[in-house]
C-alpha cells in the first residue's frame, strides 16, 4: 500500500511538473498536438500507477520523453511557419464581408448552426452586423463586427482617458505578499498603519485587500465587508 502511494506521489509531481513547463493554457486553447500529449501523458501515468509490475521507471522516461518533444516541437515551430501550419493549422475565415464563406464550411465540416451558435456566445445573434468571423486554431471563433456596429469608445467621442492599471493584491486571507509590497516601495510598517486607522491590529483579520494605481487601499474582513 505504502509502495502504491510513493508510486502516484511521484507521477502526480511528475505530470504536475510537466504541464508546467507545457506553460498556461485552458483546454480549449490548447492545439491538436498538445492535447494529445496531455491525454498520453494521463495514460502514461495511471499505468505504473494501477500496476506495480510495470518499472516506475519506463513510466517516467516516457512521460519526460513526451515533455521534451512537445518542448522540441513548440520551439521549432517558432522558427518554422511550415512546421506551425502542420502542427497546428492555420485559422480559417466563415464569414467575409458579412457573407458565409459556404466553401470553407464544407471543407471544415463546419455546420451552420454552429456558427450562429458561437455567433450567439459572442453577442451576434444577427449575421449581418458580422464583418468577419475567423475560426482559430484552437478551435474558438473571432468576430470582428461590421464599423456601424461596434461598440463606441472615449476616443471615438474625444474623451480623455486617465491611466487604470491593474490593482495589486496586499493580503489573502491574512498572508501578506510583501513581494507586492516592495514592487511600490512600501513596507508592511506601512500596512499597518495603514489598518490602523481603521481600528485593525492584526492582518490574520483580513479576508482580501488590495491597492489600486490611485493608492487606494480596498480591504475585506473575515466574515464583515469594510
Amino acid at each position: 500500500m505504502i509502495l502504491v502511494m510513493i508510486r502516484t506521489l511521484i507521477l502526480f509531481t511528475l505530470v504536475v511538473l510537466a504541464l508546467r513547463i507545457m506553460g498556461k493554457r485552458q483546454i480549449g486553447k490548447l492545439q491538436p498536438y498538445e492535447l494529445v500529449i496531455i491525454i498520453m501523458l494521463a495514460e502514461l501515468a495511471s499505468i505504473p500507477m494501477a500496476d506495480n509490475r510495470f518499472p516506475l521507471v519506463s513510466g517516467v522516461v516516457a512521460i519526460i520523453t513526451l515533455l521534451f518533444v512537445e518542448i522540441l516541437i513548440s520551439y521549432t515551430s517558432l522558427k518554422s511557419e511550415r512546421l506551425r501550419e502542420f502542427v497546428c493549422g492555420t485559422p480559417s475565415i466563415l464569414i467575409e464581408n458579412g457573407k458565409i464563406v459556404e466553401q470553407e464550411l464544407k471543407r471544415l465540416r463546419y455546420n451552420i448552426n454552429d456558427l450562429l451558435e458561437q455567433l450567439r456566445s459572442k453577442n451576434f445573434p444577427d449575421i449581418t452586423d458580422v464583418e468577419f468571423a475567423v475560426l482559430e486554431t484552437s478551435g474558438e471563433i473571432s468576430v470582428i463586427p461590421k464599423s456601424q456596429k461596434r461598440a463606441v469608445s472615449p476616443e471615438d467621442l474625444n474623451i480623455p482617458t486617465e491611466y487604470e492599471g491593474l490593482p495589486i493584491t496586499l493580503i489573502i486571507d491574512g498572508f501578506v505578499f510583501e513581494k507586492n509590497l516592495s514592487k511600490f516601495n512600501l513596507s508592511k510598517e506601512w500596512l499597518k498603519d495603514e489598518f490602523s486607522k481603521f481600528g485593525i491590529y492584526d492582518s490574520k483579520q483580513v479576508l482580501f485587500a488590495s491597492l489600486d494605481t490611485k493608492g487606494n487601499l480596498f480591504y475585506q474582513l473575515k466574515n464583515k465587508m469594510a
